[in-house]
């Protein structure tokens, strides 16, 4: 074999990771608009920022799924080998990436927690990881936006996150009935277990599997969470999801809490009827009724927060109040298809996750935005913000003048205005123009030895252009036309420059 042969062989194949992606300039910008949005919302309120590592060791994180081969399952683990890293036994240490932004938080208040006020109100952002079978719009890195109270066992603290969501939303384009911040409490659902008779040790993962049930109410209907209560269900793609097995009686006790009501109050009292014979179903619903009671008051009763018994929430650390935050706003894929978005953010109490480390009830609650999820559903609707504006591009005829073309790049530049100076080979111009389109540039600037002599510039106005190129045919017409192209002096670039990305610029 050749040794040039050889050399390919041993190259790397250019590829991503099964469910990672590379984000563009443009969905980066729009990211970055969206955490600001939401970051005022979370100062207003007085949170403040907090960063932590993107992987813990991974006994801090705590076990999120079982798994043989590594300590934690729906997480990407891996070995700290170095000598200076061994525990006390000298051995080595596990660390995984994050999986969310509140198992670091726990961690901090614990090993600061004499140090930091109480209640500490902290919010954070970042990427998280899961490490779990990707599909479509399905990643396993991806941004949340978080805002926690640790130190505050008053619902008060549970009913401002619910008011939080709803001002992060609306901060962030959703008007008023295009969304619905649902709540819950996991001590009602402990008290529906008790009154079905799933309250042994024994029973808890057939009562998990009930959990998951309610949790696909909102897709499934009352007919598909009975199925899944009962033998199982077969989907449209014919896989059988396999039930809880619960019997007749116990599957009604559960559905019950589905049944209409007129109105929250109504909704509240009919619960209350069903759970009154558990003392901790009673203490959910009273908590229920403190933060519905809160909200309204507040004025968020008015359909932006609701009480949903069928509200989940996936992970097993919560242990009072949970809720979601859902779009409401109909819309349709690529071949007309109903699409409903489901939850886009999400949160509740967590009271024991700090006594992990300090075996004292530590109580907390706290919101967490999907900002990837949000920021695809607001795509999917037209709702995204209009692309930002690109760099002004300064063109190059002329080798000799570099100089000077470089000195209208620093004159943008230092009147605050992206620039850049075409870098490429300027000898056909026609790619510095195409150059310019791929970068999404508004405005070029052009000057020739017959613009130099005169002291002026072209400003040639990119966007313009493209509308013009759309109803102008005709080569001589174009040419005669010379649309959305003017000459200005070059005492006036940046006066006139502006005027071009004034026409342009998105509307905030």
């Amino acid at each position: 074999m050749a040794k040039k042969e050889k050399d390919v062989n041993r190259r790397p194949v250019a590829r991503l990771p099964k469910g990672m992606r590379d984000i563009g300039a443009a969905e980066l910008r729009e990211t970055q608009a969206m955490l600001e949005k939401i970051r005022a919302v979370y100062e207003r309120y007085g949170f403040e920022p907090l960063e932590t590592p993107a992987f813990e060791y991974t006994d801090s994180l705590g076990k999120f799924l079982p798994d043989q081969d590594r300590p934690n399952a729906g997480v990407f683990s891996f070995q700290d080998v170095a000598p200076e890293a061994r525990d006390t036994k000298g051995d080595e240490q596990w660390l995984s990436l994050r999986y969310d932004l509140t198992a670091p938080l726990a961690r901090h208040v614990a090993e600061n927690f004499q140090d930091l006020p109480k209640p500490f109100r902290r919010y954070a952002t970042g990427s998280v990881w899961r490490n779990e079978k990707p599909g479509p719009g399905r990643f396993r890195q991806f941004t949340q936006f978080d805002a926690d109270t640790v130190g505050a066992e008053s619902v008060a603290a549970d009913a401002e996150m619910c008011m939080l969501a709803a001002d992060t939303l609306e901060a962030l384009g959703i008007e008023r009935g295009q969304y619905v911040i649902k709540v819950n409490n996991r001590k009602l659902l402990d008290g529906l277990r008790e009154t079905v008779g799933l309250a042994a040790a024994e029973d808890y993962e057939r009562w998990l599997t009930v959990m998951r049930a309610l949790d696909k109410y909102d897709r499934l209907g009352v007919e598909g969470v009975t199925a899944l209560l009962g033998p199982g269900r077969k989907d449209e793609s014919g896989d059988f999801t396999k039930g809880a097995g619960l019997d007749t009686a116990q599957i009604a006790a559960v559905t019950s809490i589905f049944t209409a009501a007129a109105s929250i109050d109504e909704q509240l009292a009919t619960l209350g009827a069903r759970l009154s014979a558990s003392a901790v179903g009673v203490e959910g619903l009273n908590e229920l009724r403190t933060i519905w009671s809160l909200v309204t008051a507040a004025g968020y009763g008015d359909g932006r927060v609701a009480i949903d018994p069928s509200v989940v929430r996936g992970l097993e650390y919560y242990t009072g109040p949970v809720f979601e935050a859902e779009l409401l706003i109909p819309a349709t894929d690529d071949k007309g298809n109903p699409v409903r978005f489901g939850s886009v953010g999400g949160g509740g109490r967590y009271d024991d996750l700090v006594a992990r480390f300090t075996g004292q009830k530590v109580p907390a609650t706290g919101f967490s935005i999907g900002v990837s999820r949000l920021q695809a559903a607001l795509a999917a609707i037209g709702r995204a913000p209009a692309p930002a504006l690109g760099p002004v591009v300064v063109t190059v005829m002329d080798r000799d003048s570099l100089a000077e073309y470089q000195s209208f790049v620093q004159t943008l530049r230092n009147a605050g205005i992206r620039a850049e100076l075409y870098l490429g080979n300027p000898k056909k111009f026609g790619r510095q123009l195409e150059y310019a389109d791929k970068r999404g540039s508004p405005v070029v600037v052009i000057q020739g030895s017959t613009e130099r002599e005169a002291g002026e510039v072209i400003l040639k106005d990119l966007i313009e252009g493209a509308k013009a190129a759309a109803v102008i045919s005709d080569n001589k017409e174009w040419k005669e036309a010379r649309p959305a192209q003017i000459s200005v002096p070059v005492a006036n670039l940046v006066e006139a420059v502006r005027e071009i990305l004034a026409r342009h610029r998105p509307a905030s």
